[in-house]
Order: structure tokens, then sequence, then C-alpha cells
């Protein structure tokens, strides 16, 4: 609320108001009181009817306007009163406050009677309202629900006890129960056919609005349900419903399958696996790229695009994304979608490029420190490793050890990727000076891998006059550089590389070594400065889909016997490099005194001796103070294993599991949405420039939703502009010939666009 909000609403109570908290006073004139709460009038009664006001301050208690200690201190009872009184409208309602003095008879109501408000409680419960909903349909505090629930002994029950209004589908109750109970026997269902392309068994709801999906909570609750069937509510104006253009994609990407496979079932939950990833991913693309940013939308809005009555909410998804981490299956997860990837875009295998991206830590723990090239500075972070294909499109990714560099994470990595792509196929490798080492190029050759990357160190610049002018069309653009090409050794002649040196404007040369011989020089550098698009490509997920997000506060142990550098190898090479400097500024001091005296600027040979004396004096220390550091230095062993490193610190690490998870999923949105970039390129000129832009309008787009027998139809709202709805009309043509089903459905879904009227 803003401060000028504040000052409308404000009230002033005259002198004499009693104040109970900010929001709730009461005042007395003469015999009569009147209690407020935000100014309107809440009470009213006699000062002499103490049953009246008993009733009011437990009132204001269950209502949840004020706390017992304000409003015990503002009418000058005890907190033990307020209770009693309490207890007795539970029992016997207001007549019960008023009962006579001394001793009750003990024919009072039983403690346990479930009276009307009780049995209401209970009614909403079984028919799977949530306590703070139930709270809020008879005006009391959430916490008052929970204690009479708990008070009354309420538990979910073992066997369904419910009856139907139109049409009774307790007779498919025992198909649902067996469905359940095969997915949590076997925990992982068996694949349907080679491919296991069906998402799910079917499934039937036993509600019949859409918009109130109380019996399937409750079955969830019952333990009866694994996941809510997407029921759809005809609606003519759903905020962000664009976004179910990317339904065709998701299915098409073989998520929902492959992670059915992998992880069977989460358990009984009425937000289970295909809706949880679902909605991730959906999130994703809204580009709400974490749980907690989901308390800024409306959950039911959002609910009804999956075909629920709500979203799951930030504390339920977390919930739901902490249970897969818990499965240990992101790795095989991101496998199988990397075979999938590779099996449907081969073509565009031919290069890969990898590289690092460092995620700085900034909590409490005491984690391994990584490089941060935009810092410039080594801070506690986690590195993933990403490959992408050429067009920038990521393939998969691997979370480093301890963040290893490239020089030790590429052998691996690469090993990854000949399982994934055959042991025959040749594909070129380009990555940055990270990954420079002439023994690992050797190695990558031996693997059958070609590679490309800038070399390293200083090397003797090439005269302007040899360079030539290349020129060429390469992926549908003009390309002309300056280049030298040449052929260079290293290991003493052992692996001979081809050198190719582009000249800039400004009279840079920058050298690139490759092993592809059969390539032309103008390929080799347009490839190798090509990989601006894997940095676009990280600058984008950090923007827009925060993948430097910590995704969990959990650390688990590391390798004590891992192998660190030797920090007191590391603070002796500092006091080194500091007496060494010392030493530099001794002899400058020197060479200065005697310049001095040569020029007979010092006014006596005495005074020339006597400082000199002096600085060679602190030049003999100085040179036995870096011996004594130098000899220190060579006993001291340069790495040793983290527990001799740290021996009074606990070896721990970051928890990667909920990470890598949620970049695998963020990595399959990104793909989804590059899927329907190039969808859209042969309807809309400025594919290149406002490809990415166009599709994010279009997910945002408000669109109408309506099921239509064995159909769901989903009409989205005219662009900004004319040209760019006829773009969004064709894309809408183009997914509807993929015939899609929405997961856990039998829905085709069909899209168009309203038409629109030039004026």
């Amino acid at each position: 609320m803003l401060p000028e909000q504040k000052e409308l609403i404000r009230l002033d109570p005259a002198p004499g108001f009693v104040f109970v908290n900010d929001h709730v006073y009461f005042s007395t004139e003469g015999t009569e009181r009147v209690i407020f709460v935000h100014g309107v009038v809440f009470a009213h009664h006699d000062i002499a009817d103490h049953a009246a006001e008993a009733y009011a301050m437990v009132s204001l208690f269950e209502t949840g306007y004020a706390s017992q200690n304000d409003i015990a201190r503002a009418f000058s009872v005890s907190t033990r009163t307020l209770r009693r009184y309490q207890e007795r409208v539970e029992v016997g309602g207001l007549a019960a406050i008023a009962r006579p003095d001394g001793r009750p008879s003990g024919s009072g109501p039983e403690p346990r009677q479930k009276r009307q408000r009780d049995q209401t409680i209970l009614r909403l419960k079984a028919k799977g309202f949530s306590n703070r909903a139930i709270a809020g349909k008879l005006g009391l505090d959430e916490k008052i629900v929970r204690r009479r629930l708990r008070h009354l002994g309420w538990k979910a029950s073992p066997e369904p006890s419910f009856s139907f209004s139109e049409q009774d589908p307790a007779k498919d109750l025992p198909e649902v129960l067996g469905q359940a109970d095969a997915c949590r026997a076997g925990g992982r269902p068996q694949p349907n056919g080679p491919a296991n392309d069906k998402v799910e068994p079917d499934q039937q709801s036993f509600d019949l609005d859409p918009l109130d999906r109380s019996m399937d909570r409750l079955l969830a609750a019952m333990g009866l349900l694994d996941d809510a069937k997407p029921l759809f509510a005809k609606a003519s104006s759903v905020p962000r419903a664009g976004v179910l253009l990317a339904v065709p994609s998701l299915v098409a990407s073989g998520l929902l399958s492959v992670a059915r496979k992998i992880y069977g079932s989460i358990g009984p939950a009425f937000y289970g696996l295909r809706t949880t990833l679902v909605a991730y991913i959906l999130l994703a693309l809204l580009h709400i790229p974490r749980p907690e940013t989901l308390k800024e939308y409306a959950p039911d809005d959002l609910g009804r695009i999956i075909g629920l009555d709500r979203m799951p909410e930030v504390k339920t998804l977390r919930r739901k994304l902490s249970r897969l981490a818990s499965l240990k299956g992101s790795r095989e997860l991101g496998r199988e979608m990397a075979i999938r990837r590779i099996r449907e875009r081969g073509r565009l295998l031919g290069f890969l490029y990898v590289d690092g991206h460092v995620r700085a830590y900034h909590g409490k723990h005491t984690i391994a420190k990584g490089y941060d090239t935009r810092k410039r500075l080594a801070v506690p972070a986690t590195t993933d490793y990403w490959v992408n294909d050429r067009t920038g499109d990521p393939i998969f990714v691997v979370t480093a050890d301890a963040n290893s560099a490239m020089t030790k994470m590429l052998v691996p990595i690469l090993a990854q990727v000949r399982e994934l792509i055959g042991p025959d196929r040749r594909i070129t490798i380009v990555f940055d000076r990270g990954g420079w080492s002439p023994k690992l190029f050797c190695e990558l050759l031996a693997m059958n891998f070609d590679i490309l990357t800038y070399r390293k160190g200083r090397i003797r610049q090439i005269a302007k006059k040899r360079f030539i002018l290349r020129k060429a069309r390469l992926d549908g653009r003009p390309v002309k550089y300056l280049l030298h090409d040449k052929a260079v050794r290293f290991l003493r002649g052992k692996l001979r590389l081809r050198q190719v040196t582009r000249l800039t404007e400004n009279g840079h040369q920058t050298p690139v070594l490759t092993s592809r011989w059969d390539l032309r020089d103008i390929v080799i550098a347009y490839r190798m400065f090509e990989r601006w698009r894997q940095e676009n490509f990280f600058k984008y997920m950090r923007q827009e889909f925060l993948i430097d997000a910590l995704a969990d506060y959990e650390v688990e142990p590391d390798d004590p016997a891992r192998s660190v550098s030797n920090p007191a190898r590391k603070e002796v090479d500092k006091q080194l490099r500091l007496a060494r400097a010392k030493l530099r500024d001794l002899q400058e001091t020197y060479g200065s005194a005697a310049l001095d005296y040569l020029d007979g600027r010092s006014p006596t040979m005495r005074t020339f001796t006597a400082a000199e004396k002096k600085i060679r004096r602190e030049i003999t220390e100085i040179r036995d103070c870096i011996a004594e550091l130098a000899a220190r230095r060579k006993v001291l062993p340069a790495r040793v294993p983290l527990m001799e490193a740290h021996p009074d610190q606990e070896a721990v690490k970051l928890s990667t599991e909920r990470k890598h998870l949620t970049n695998i999923l963020k990595m399959v949105a990104y793909q989804i949405e590059s899927e329907l970039v190039r969808q859209i390129r042969p309807h809309y000129a400025r594919t290149e420039d406002e490809g990415r832009t166009f599709i994010q309008a279009a997910l945002q787009s408000v669109a109408a939703i309506e099921p239509v027998e064995h159909e769901l139809h989903v009409k989205l709202r005219p662009q900004s502009s004319p040209h760019r709805s006829k773009a969004l009309a064709a894309l809408c043509d183009t997914l509807n010939q993929t015939e899609t089903q929405f997961p856990g459905t039998k829905l085709t879904m069909r899209f168009s666009t309203e038409q629109t009227v030039n004026s």
C-alpha cells in the first residue's frame, strides 16, 4: 500500500479509545461498549453483560483480528481466562459462557460433541478443501480450523465414503486404484513398446466442474490418485494462455515419456509427475524462471492453462522438485534427452561448441572456488559445462567436480559425446583458450575428434602484406575476412596443426588452430568466431531463464581425498612475490643513488658511501630471505588432499542434483522456444533479429480456451501489427498439422487467431 493510500484511510479515533492493536479498538460511554475493527463496528454490548463481552473477545481471536495477549491486555483479563471462554464457546456456545457461578454439575455437553460448525468443517475437509479455504468460508482464522480438526481427531479415511449427485463413478474406482497401485508397486512402470512415447496410462477424473477439483484432491489425499487429469473450462479471455503454443513441441521433445520411464511416479499426489513437468516448462517459457516468482501471479489463472483449478504454488513446486531430485535420475534424464536430440538433429552436429559457465555462490558454506571471467576473480562457485550444436542450441550439460578446468573436463565430456553419436562419426569440437593444451589435443585426436580453438601464448606477428581477403556466403550471410593460412608444429614436431590467422581492422591478429585440413580457411574462421552463439546463449539463459539462481540450499560431503592446491605453498608464493618486489625496489633505489653521485647531485663521497652501505645491507638481507623462501617452497608439495589442506573445516560441496534437474528442464524450454522460432522463419522476415521477441510475445498472449468434444480450441488475440498476426496464424496452421493431444487427455489441440479489422 502506498503512503498516499495509507493517509486516505487513516482513522483518528477520539481520545478515550482503548487500542487492542493497530486495527482493533473499543470505546466505552456510560454502560455501553462498542468494538471497532478497521473503523467498522464489530460488536456492541452492555458492560454488565459479561457473556456478550466474553463472546466478543473470543470472536476477535477466532477471526484472527487480534492475538490472545493483545485481547487479554486490552480487556484486563488473563490469557488463561480468555482460553477458558474459548473452550466454553466451543463446547456449548454462548449459553455456556453465562453458566452460574460454582462447580459445574457435569450435565453440560461433552467436549467432543460435534456441533454444527464442527460438522461443517469436517464436511468441507472431506471434500478436499484446504484449511485456509475452510477458514475463509466460515470467517475463522486458519489456526482455529487446524486446531479444531486436530481436536476432533480428523484423519484421511483409507476407504472412499462419498456419493455423487449426478452420476456414480464409484464403479470406476477399482480401475483408478489399480493404476495407482501399479505405479507404486513397481516404482518405475514398464515401457510401452520400444519407443515408450505414451506419456501415461489413461486417467479419468471424478470431478464434474473443471473449476472445482475437490474430489480429485480428496482422492490424492487418500493416496488413490497419482496425477490429476486436466479438465478445461470454457473461458473467453485467459491471460498468458498463448503459452499453449509450446505444448506440441513439448510433447514432441519426449520429455514426458522419458521422465515417466525414469521416475515412474512421484507418489500419490494431485500434482503428479506429468503436471509438475508441464507446469515447470510452461512457467519457464512464460519467463517465470523460479518457483519463488510464482507469488506474483494468480494461481487460478495459471491453473486454467494446464487444465486445473490452480497452478501449484511456491512451496508445492519446490517440494515436487525436491522429490524428483531425491530419486537421483537427472543425469539419466539428461542422457536420454540428448540421445533423442541427436537422433532428430544429427545433421547439425558436425561442429559442437563446448564451454563452461561459472555460477557464483554467496552462501555461508565454504566451497571450492572457480574463476569468474566476468568479475575476473576466483570466487566460490560451481562450473557447468554446456555442449551446444552449431546453431547454438544446447544438447546436454555436465556439472564439473570441484570446478575442474576445461583441460580436465574435455576428455570425460567427449567420452559421453562418443557414446551418444557412435564410434565412427568424426566431429569437430570448438572451444576457447581454457582448453589449450597440446597434450590434450593429441588425446582428442586419438578419440577420433577434430579440434578448433584459439592459439594461446605469445607468437610472432605476421606481416600485413601476407594476409589475403576472403569472401563467402555462409549460412545465408555474406562473410569476409583478411586471413593467413599456414601449418604449425608442437611437442617437438610430433603434433602438426593448421593455423588460420585473422587480421582485424584495428590491426589485431587472432590465430586459430585446427586439425581440419579439408575446409577452406574462411570456413575455419567463421566457425571459430561463431562461438558468439554460445556466449549469447549463456547471456540469454542468465537473463531470461535464470540459470545462475541457487535452486537448492543443501550441501553434501565432498571427497576428502580430492587433490587441491596446497594453501601453505600458496602462502609461501605470496611472501616470495612480495620479497622479490621489494628487491626490485631496492635495486632501483641503489641505481638512483649511484646516478646521483655520478651526476654530481650527491654533496660528498661520504654521503654516497653511507647510503650505498645501507642499501647493500638491505639488498643482502632480502636476498637471503628470498633464498630461504625458495628453499621452503621447494619442499612443499604443490597439491595435497582436501582433508590435509583444511583439517579444521568440514569438506562439503553444493548439492547438484536439483540444480542439474532444473538446468535440464530449462534447456528443454529453450529448445522448445528455438523450435517455435524455426517454425515461423518462412513466415516472418525478421526472424534472425526479432524471432525470439516475437515468440515471447505470442506465448504471453491472451487466448480463449474452449473444449469441444475431442478437441481443445485455443484462439489467440491478434498481435501488435498485422504482419505479426499473419505470422502467428501461419504458426497455428503448422502446429495444427501435428495433431497433438494435450498431455493426460484425449483432446486434440486446435490453434487459431482472432480476425483483425484494419482501420
